[in-house]
């Protein structure tokens, strides 16, 4: 098997597997190298990452699909890991998602996730917004199958986000799309809430029949007190920290641009920095220079 096989086959395994997936989020190549280095599970390759960090954008349907393609092919390249990719509502409408999964999957990349908010989305994690509209369930089910139907190999896993409780309509209406999106095709659910108790997501957890059956995805940004084993217990057989090593790259340098500005000094902020060398080590040029000599 070549390397996308291998990864594919990995993370398929995993989450049939009895230890749960944990997934960290990378906005960029380097990070995703470092979430390896970390002894995380998975890369989840963020839109709001990208959107963000590579071109200081909102998080609102701006990238366009080659955009966020071209971003996970070089964080694909940086790691052994499996990629999973956050490719919004699919970049537009049926044929677009099916463009999507190909490209993707030609790409190497293990898995993507496709949410059911309609164009333009709006971020999750945004408040001031009360009730959403979201694409008709009946709608996301054809895009989710004809998707499937579209993917040349078999390990290529499609995530099915649900935007439901999200948006208001609860419980029984975020069962009924896990439902409709299982059997269009989908390979796992994502179920997001902003509830920071969990109870609406206990709801959904109680009442949906494919639990246990289905691996159920957590993103647990805005119920960060539960630990990855309790989230395990309730059901969920991956967890994504979705966005924290780009809030703590951004608050990282904030500090040392805060301190070089007063200082006017390099280094005031050499205590606050890594030496350079340690850049050398992560990006490899050691071993660069050395085939370098060695082809001489």
């Amino acid at each position: 098997m070549n390397s996308a096989e291998v990864k594919r086959t990995t993370l398929r395994e995993r989450l049939q597997g009895s230890t749960p997936v944990v997934a960290v989020g990378a906005h960029d190549a380097l990070s995703a190298r470092l979430i390896e280095l970390a002894g995380f599970d998975a890369v989840w390759v963020s839109g709001f990452g990208v959107s963000s960090m590579a071109y200081s954008m909102p998080d609102m349907n701006l990238l366009t699909m080659s955009e966020v393609l071209s971003a996970a092919i070089r964080a694909e390249a940086a790691t052994t890991l499996p990629v999973i990719v956050d490719c919004d509502n699919g970049y537009g409408g049926l044929p677009n998602l099916v463009r999507t999964v190909r490209e993707f999957e030609r790409a190497g990349i293990a898995a993507i996730c496709v949410e059911d908010n309609t164009f333009p989305k709006r971020n999750s994690l945004y408040g001031g917004e009360t009730r959403r509209e979201l694409i008709p369930r009946s709608e996301q089910a054809r895009r989710i199958r004809a998707a499937k139907q579209a993917q040349e190999t078999d390990d290529f896993v499609f995530i099915a986000r649900i935007e439901a409780l999200v948006a208001g309509f609860g419980v029984e209406d975020a069962c009924a799309r896990a439902d409709a999106y299982v059997d269009a095709g989908a390979d796992a659910i994502l179920i997001h809430s902003r509830d920071r108790t969990l109870s609406e997501i206990s709801g959904f957890l109680e009442s949906w029949d494919g639990v246990g059956q289905v691996p159920l995805v957590a993103v647990p940004t805005l119920f960060p007190t539960f630990t990855v084993d309790e989230l395990h217990d309730k059901g969920f057989q991956m967890v994504i920290f979705a966005n924290h090593p780009m809030r703590a790259a951004v608050s990282a340098m904030e500090q040392v641009l805060d301190v070089l500005r007063g200082s006017r000094r390099a280094d005031a902020v050499e205590p606050m920095v890594v030496p350079v060398d340690h850049i050398f080590e992560l990006v490899q040029t050691r071993e660069a220079i050395e085939l370098d000599e060695s082809a001489a």
